[in-house]
């Protein structure tokens, strides 16, 4: 009877354990966010506050293709007047530049920040007024006073090429804080008759050649657009990380 028993109740715990539900697992896939980083440059919009000479505005913006390849694009326009020894002038325009940026960065997954290097080509249509100018004399025997022009040079533009590196840091979520140095090199420019474009809109100042030099400082936000699933390979190295 005693070995019946058991048998018996051995019988019923597998019959039971063959019954029971079998629990899935519940880690859940990981996921990576692509979209789109839009904001503005702080330095072009203090210094229109700071500097009585200068208007201008920079929108900036960059979309993740991968997780080291980004689209970036910045779009602006300046009005600054430049007051020289020999002459004064203004010039006026809007610029756009586009191109990729490569992120050397090695994130945690979810993470964003950058530490990047990038390339952009600009283009730029733009207007100088010559304001006042001076005649260069090798004497100082004579006064030298400044002539009144007002002379208006319409449809000019600009093309080239430059060389970015920079970071973008998250300091609160979806929030981030930039900044950049560019290189620039100018391979096109239409220069008006009687003068020179020694200031253009998204290149800075020319000084007479085609080198030219620019800085950055942007605060953007990152706008989720769809998410993908992390291979087993990425999530290896996440886990590693």
């Amino acid at each position: 009877m005693f070995v019946l028993v058991s048998l018996t109740g051995q019988a019923q715990e597998t019959k039971t354990a063959d019954k029971a539900p079998i629990k899935k697992d519940s880690i859940k896939p990981k996921t990576e966010r692509y979209g789109l980083r839009v904001g503005i440059d702080l330095f072009k919009l203090s210094r229109s506050f700071t500097e009585k000479n200068y208007k201008g505005l920079e929108l900036v913006g960059d979309f993740k293709l991968t997780r080291k390849h980004y689209l970036a694009t910045e779009l602006g326009n300046e009005n600054k007047t430049v007051d020289d020894d020999k002459l004064n002038f203004t010039t006026k325009g809007t610029y756009i530049k586009a191109g990729f940026d490569y992120n050397t960065y090695e994130n945690w997954l979810g993470m964003h920040n950058m530490l990047y290097v990038g390339l952009r080509y600009g283009i730029s249509t733009f207007s100088q007024t010559l304001n006042t100018y001076s005649i260069y004399y090798s004497h100082n025997y004579f006064p030298n006073p400044a002539i009144e022009s007002g002379q208006k040079f319409d449809g000019l533009s600009a093309q080239w090429v430059e060389v970015v590196a920079g970071i973008k840091a998250e300091v609160i979520n979806n929030l981030y804080i930039g900044f950049s140095f560019r290189m620039n090199n100018l391979i096109s420019s239409k220069v008006p008759e009687n003068f020179d474009n020694l200031y253009i809109p998204g290149f800075n100042r020319t000084y007479g050649g085609k080198v030219g030099a620019g800085f950055n400082y942007t605060i953007s936000y990152f706008v989720p657009i769809f998410k993908t699933t992390v291979k087993l390979k990425e999530k290896e190295t996440a886990k590693k990380k």
